[in-house]
């Protein structure tokens, strides 16, 4: 077959674009042609409502889904824990980059007083409001979108405590600040932290060319957590946290997995360490465990809020 330039489909948010430079230096460095092609999606563009009311799961993904679908572009680079665990029918996943830090940090203003008192934290994730809530119930959380460039300008412009965001984002774009903390009690949305590259399943060239970029040990641990995911029915839109993590020394994947309600006061978790032989159903079996134990209630309790 003829060589031909890989069409890499992009948002075009700064982060979005490192992404996709990322993948196509990698690309590149094996040989292969390719092109970035920016294309905006309707999550960067309607910011005036939270997500979860949008009603779409994968809201920033679905633009690029089509683009592919129509031919537009060959192959998408996405921040994997915005996927929704069910890809349209046609695309595959194609490569798992390997996975940077799963870290929630707080950014916020200079002073943490307020972490013993009382406060403002912004954040459009219901994963982070309701695990923030958990913690300092006192506080107030505020919903904030954008993409991070703009995320951090509104935190700077308001009079927020702080806010929370992934630190894998800020530190891929050179936008850490120096006010900040790590919120390592904080379970991170699954897949955190890794960037996923999907393909049309009929396009063998391009998926043998992504299939040198794809990382084992990320690929399992967030496979783990995406089923978790799919099996607690979470979309994008229920405070669900989950995170593996392989020990090289003892051959064990060590899971955590938690659901919240929306206020944070109901918490239903698992935690366990298992033989790395066990990998494929765990995500399963932990998230049937949480179901078992009230998250069958709290999961139709979530819907039900959701909805109003």
């Amino acid at each position: 077959m003829a060589e031909k330039t890989i069409r890499i489909g992009t948002r075009d948010s700064e982060l979005a674009l490192w992404q996709a430079h990322t993948v196509e230096k990698k690309l590149n460095n094996l040989g292969f042609k390719t092109e970035i092609v920016a294309v905006k999606s309707t999550g960067d563009i309607i910011l005036d409502k939270p997500l979860y009311e949008l009603g779409i799961t994968g809201i920033f993904t679905k633009t690029l889904d089509v683009a592919m679908i129509n031919g537009a572009v060959d192959i998408a680079v996405h921040s994997m824990k915005d996927v929704p665990t069910a890809l349209p029918k046609g695309i595959v996943q194609a490569a798992v980059l390997e996975r940077a830090t799963t870290l929630d940090i707080l950014v916020h203003k200079g002073n943490l007083d307020f972490l013993n008192a009382t406060g403002t934290i912004a954040t459009g994730s219901l994963r982070r409001q309701a695990q923030w809530l958990n913690k300092y119930p006192t506080h107030n959380v505020v919903d904030l979108r954008g993409n991070v460039n703009s995320r951090m300008k509104k935190l700077t412009d308001s009079e927020w405590s702080g806010a929370v965001f992934a630190a894998a984002g800020l530190e891929r774009i050179n936008l850490k600040p120096e006010n900040y903390i790590n919120l390592d009690w904080m379970i991170p949305a699954p897949a955190q932290g890794a960037m996923l590259v999907v393909a049309m399943q009929d396009d063998a060239y391009t998926l043998d060319a992504l299939s040198h970029l794809n990382d084992i040990e990320t690929e399992i641990v967030t496979y783990i957590e995406r089923q978790f995911l799919k099996t607690l029915e979470g979309g994008c839109t229920a405070p669900i946290g989950a995170l593996a993590t392989y020990n090289e020394d003892e051959d064990t994947i060590h899971f955590q997995g938690v659901l919240f309600s929306l206020d944070g006061k109901e918490k239903i978790e698992v935690d366990k360490i298992v033989p790395i032989e066990e990998w494929k159903k765990l995500g399963f079996y932990s998230a049937q465990e949480v179901l078992n134990n009230g998250g069958t209630k709290l999961m139709t309790e979530i819907k039900n809020n959701l909805k109003k």
